[in-house]
């Protein structure tokens, strides 16, 4: 009888507690769906970055003037930063044997115009090697070649959203147009490469570097893009560019190499930092849930105090009663915990069919610690509820009502 009594008790004590539970259990299926959409979403960034890069060519150094911080800050000083000029590319590329190119690049905008159509675009001046180095290839027409740079031709390569806004269905090739005040004869298109780094390669105009320098009146580079002959020369490269622009800017080093790995580096950390702040804030609804669950389990306490007194009047120890509602607290949060796990790779999975835009990276560790984050926080606060029940005077549990 007494057994059927316990039964009966803790039937209706579960019912009223159902909806409850649910709602306890929702909190912690969000939770740690925002977690592991969120780390995908930091994941997938960083793996986009990744390939980026990889597209924009390999063994690159980008040399850019002054001397700037690897995070990203500069040091200021009180002389002047010397330029970047188009003879340190070549003097970079004559002397170092571990250089297989070194390519001065002018950037710079303008208006480009044809036929009563304009567009305001980026210039790029840059020489022969640049497109190969970069990975860039043409879909109709030719290269710059060494002879446009040498004899500095009015010569441009239109990117692919410059030639639709500015000509439309015409054939560009041999084509006159406007690029500042001067004019230029179009030998090429570019073939579409789309955005990489948040940056339009198809919205550019390319033209030869000597040419770009008159076109600006300038001397002073953008950068110079050098490619290293192979991975395992790149120290050795730096060491040969640094040497050599110290030596040509009066012993002084105004002046910045960046690999590829090192601007990945910082991106990666940068990323990394972010993924591991918005893990943080997503982690908040798992504490949220974890409060609900010992809300829940101290109501439940509550209404199962004579089932406690009954289970103790006929033996149960302290440890039993304990185990009992800790195993209930943490079964809630498993229970939860598996939901979110279920949601969240669902969405993370699902993001990049319907958001192109929106890469994500299902990283299965944010699902390990995801799940044991649950658990924890199922132990955690089901500890208080369960230790309060354990008390519990079995003669006191017994009379209430």
């Amino acid at each position: 009888m007494d057994f059927i009594e316990i039964l009966r008790v803790s039937k209706d004590a579960l019912y009223s507690n159902k909806v409850r539970s649910g709602l306890t259990m929702l909190g912690v299926i969000i939770g740690v769906t925002a977690v592991i959409l969120l780390v995908s979403i930091g994941e997938g960034a960083r793996e986009y970055i990744r390939k980026e890069f990889g597209g924009l060519g390999s063994n690159i150094l980008i040399v850019v003037p002054g001397k700037t911080a690897k995070e990203g800050g500069m040091h200021m000083g009180t002389s002047a930063v010397r330029k970047l000029v188009y003879d340190d590319a070549l003097l970079i590329e004559r002397r170092s044997k571990h250089i297989q190119n070194a390519i001065p690049v002018i950037v710079g905008t303008s208006w480009i115009k044809y036929a009563g159509r304009s567009r305001d675009t980026y210039i790029v001046g840059a020489t022969e090697y640049y497109f190969s180095v970069r990975n860039l290839k043409i879909e109709a027409g030719r290269f710059i070649n060494a002879s446009d740079v040498d004899t500095k031709r009015r010569v441009c390569i239109l990117g692919r959203t410059v030639k639709r806004e500015i000509m439309g269905d015409a054939n560009p090739l041999g084509a006159a147009v406007n690029i500042g005040n001067s004019h230029f004869r179009v030998i090429g298109i570019m073939e579409p490469k789309g955005v990489a780094l948040g940056f339009d390669i198809d919205d550019i105009v390319f033209i030869p570097t000597t040419t770009a320098k008159e076109l600006f009146d300038t001397d002073s580079l953008f950068n110079i893009t050098v490619r290293v002959r192979s991975e395992n020369e790149i120290d050795e490269a730096k060491k040969d560019i640094k040497d050599i622009l110290i030596k040509r800017h009066a012993g002084r080093e105004d002046f910045t190499i960046l690999s590829q790995d090192e601007m990945l580096a910082v991106m990666g950390k940068i990323l990394k930092i972010m993924t591991a702040v918005l893990a943080g804030i997503a982690a908040i609804s798992l504490i949220v849930g974890g409060i609900g669950i010992m809300n829940i389990m101290l109501v439940s306490v509550g209404e199962r105090t004579r089932e406690i007194g009954i289970r103790k009047a006929i033996g149960a120890k302290n440890r039993d009663i304990l185990f009992q509602f800790l195993s209930e607290s943490i079964a809630l949060s498993l229970i939860g915990g598996i939901g979110g796990i279920l949601v969240g790779a669902a969405v993370s999975l699902g993001i990049p069919y319907f958001i192109s835009f929106l890469p994500t990276r299902l990283a299965w560790w944010s699902v390990l610690l995801a799940f044991l984050f649950s658990a924890a926080v199922g132990i955690f606060f089901g500890v208080y509820p369960a230790r309060k029940a354990s008390l519990y005077d079995p003669i006191v549990a017994l009379r209430y009502e």
